[in-house]
């Protein structure tokens, strides 16, 4: 947490206020230029930049205010000796304080593509049913995050298992720095527990991977190649209404000169299936490229290793303790339960801490 001073100024040498005032207003004069829809893929970038400045200086604004309010009801509670003033200063502190800390963890997200929706792919390690079972618990985890964060989702593919969990799956977040948040998930995720399945009630150790890449929009242009793609229909399987097994609607998309498949088959229509699936297709091509192009595959490899032992990046214990560990960051949670229904938000903001931290390639 900050150390609150009483001097108004500290917000803005938090936010770097003066920088961000005169970025704006050289995007301003940008931005009235008879020739700025000229190129329209640079004006939507510059017009997203300033509205991200934007919501910088607001809340900079509203942080300042209750500042203010809050030293109005120091004042008063001093000189009136009123505990009903003190405390509401106090309240009006930790409001600012809880407002603070949230507004820095998004000035984290600096990325270019860390304000996009994100799109995740799950995957069971090794094991059968227990891997299967965990990677449905990892799918509900998100879930339920997603949900308290107020953003949309949406499952694309869902391939379940024989007896339970999934195969496979994948899903959209859509909202505000969902793929910039979602990143610091990207790995491996191993369990342990005592396993529901097993008659003799032994203690399980079950993996699942995790896959986050950015949705890629208009802006960005893709261009696959229609020679380089295998495209296989089938019938749906698992959740998705009453008219999943009857017609083969579900695609399912392989670009042969990457190896990348994508399936989607969560609309009716096969044209609309092949649609999503050609979306998720070309952020992973994005994605792919990006990495290339800043000549770091040997990180993307990383994140594929082998499902199994040493390659987690967080452990979730439920036995002989209750435990949730962090290995990048060392991040411990006794609360496992709460974790499990989608309070990873310490995870994400220790992680993001980390890499901006870490010395730039």
């Amino acid at each position: 947490m900050p150390t609150w001073k009483s001097d108004s100024n500290f917000c803005g040498g938090v936010f770097d206020l003066d920088g961000k005032q005169k970025r704006v207003e050289e995007l301003n004069k940008v931005t009235s230029q008879p020739d700025f829809w000229n190129d329209s893929e640079k004006a939507q970038g510059i017009l997203k930049e300033q509205a991200s400045l934007k919501d910088v200086i607001d809340s900079w604004e509203k942080y300042r205010s209750a500042l203010e309010e809050a030293r109005f009801f120091l004042d008063l509670g001093k000189d009136e000796k009123s505990e009903e003033a003190l405390s509401e200063a106090a309240a009006k502190v930790a409001e600012v304080a809880q407002g603070m800390a949230q507004t820095e963890l998004t000035q984290l997200l600096g990325g270019p593509d860390d304000r996009r929706n994100a799109i995740v792919t799950l995957h069971p390690g090794a094991g059968g049913t227990e891997a299967q079972d965990w990677a449905e618990i990892l799918l509900r985890l998100y879930l339920r995050w997603a949900d308290r964060r107020g953003y949309r989702k949406e499952i694309l593919e869902y391939q379940p298992g024989e007896e339970a969990g999934v195969k496979s799956v994948t899903f959209t977040v859509e909202g505000d720095y969902a793929y910039g948040y979602l990143k610091a998930e990207a790995g491996i995720h191993r369990l342990v527990r005592i396993s529901p399945f097993d008659a003799n009630s032994r203690r399980h150790t079950s993996f699942a991977s995790v896959f986050v890449y950015p949705e890629v929009d208009d802006t960005i242009k893709i261009e696959i190649n229609e020679a380089d793609l295998r495209v296989d229909t089938y019938r749906s399987s698992g959740a998705g209404g009453q008219h999943v097994n009857k017609t083969d609607s579900a695609v399912r998309l392989t670009h042969i000169p990457t190896g990348i498949v994508v399936a989607c088959q969560n609309e009716r229509s096969q044209h609309k299936n092949r649609a999503m699936a050609m979306k998720i297709l070309r952020s992973r091509l994005y994605e792919l490229e990006i990495e290339k192009q800043k000549e770091k595959m040997e990180i993307y490899h990383k994140t594929k290793k082998d499902i199994a032992w040493g390659s987690q990046i967080r452990s979730y214990v439920l036995h002989p303790y209750r435990m949730v560990k962090d290995h990048r960051t060392g991040v411990e949670v006794g609360n496992a339960d709460a974790v499990l229904d989608g309070d990873i938000d310490q995870f994400i903001q220790a992680y993001l801490l980390q890499a901006s931290a870490a010395p730039r390639a």
